[in-house]
């Protein structure tokens, strides 16, 4: 493949992967999906190149800094859903006290019909 072609390819790459990011950071998925693909396009295309002219190694080394910020992004994202899933999946049952002032724990069904406070 020609030097050129290499060099815009790379050049589409990293600008493509920066933009999914824009996208995953704004919530549009479908224009993020957009990138994913033209992304995986890039990739197959720059896979027949044997080697890189040392010039291009630059943009190589660009997009690998901006693939692993994306890595970043997406993996500090799925932390946090998960840490708020978990959050919200956690039974809080509240504490309610017998007549001798003795906290003991209820099911959490049924207190107000019970009349237990």
């Amino acid at each position: 493949m020609e030097r050129e072609t290499v060099r815009n390819l790379l050049i589409q790459l990293r600008e493509t992967i920066k933009a999914e990011r824009e996208h995953a950071k704004a919530l549009d998925l479908p224009a993020m999906m957009a990138d994913v693909r033209r992304k995986e396009t890039l990739i197959q295309l720059l896979n027949s190149v044997s080697e890189l002219h040392p010039e291009d190694q630059q943009y190589a080394r660009e997009i690998q800094h901006e693939n692993r910020r994306n890595a970043f992004l997406f993996r500090a994202t799925l932390n946090w859903i998960q840490e708020t899933m978990e959050f919200f999946g956690r039974k809080s049952v509240p504490v309610t006290y017998s007549p001798y002032g003795q906290s003991r724990t209820t099911a959490i069904n049924g207190r107000l019909l019970s009349g237990i406070v």
